[in-house]
């Protein structure tokens, strides 16, 4: 059964049918041709689909579509602004967060979310490991991707961000 979907991707209003059983994740990658949601466990075990929902991280894989209807969705490509990267992408470049890159989308839209959250406060190591824990990543060993979220933190306090 085909059913009508209404949302935000991105800043933009995207008017699709979906199959009533189809995952957020198919959606974005097969429907609006977004390929920072990556497709790994479909369990969400993994967090390498992770996107914001009204500007929570979920796992698109868990999320059907259809019960995103009138929300806004933000990807790892929505953290480009005039084809310049997001300070917090920068921040996980510089501090070495990223090598094979399969989890950064993901780890991205967390900690994005994680900053936001806190405005304010100061991160430590644990809680940010704690915050991202439902985001797995096979090559960092997580100690640059924390320093790049506290260094993202540092930025945003400083009033770069966007």
């Amino acid at each position: 059964m085909k059913i009508p979907l209404n949302l935000t991707i991105n800043g933009d209003t995207v008017e699709l049918t979906v199959d009533a059983n189809e995952t957020l994740l198919h959606v974005l990658r097969n429907s609006a041709s977004l390929q920072s949601v990556h497709r790994s466990c479909e369990e969400g075990e993994c967090g390498a689909c992770t996107v914001l929902v009204n500007n929570e991280p979920v796992n698109s894989c868990l999320v059907l579509a259809v019960s995103v209807q009138g929300a806004s969705v933000m990807t790892a490509e929505g953290l480009v602004r005039n084809n310049e990267p997001h300070p917090i992408m920068k921040a996980f470049t510089d501090e070495l967060g990223i090598q094979c890159g399969f989890c950064t989308p993901g780890m991205l839209m967390t900690a994005y979310a994680l900053i936001n959250r806190c405005e304010g406060s100061e991160l430590t190591d644990e809680f940010i490991r704690k915050s991202l824990q439902g985001n797995l990543c096979r090559c960092t060993g997580y100690v640059n991707i924390v320093k790049a979220v506290k260094k993202a933190k540092q930025n945003k306090d400083a009033g770069y961000w966007w």
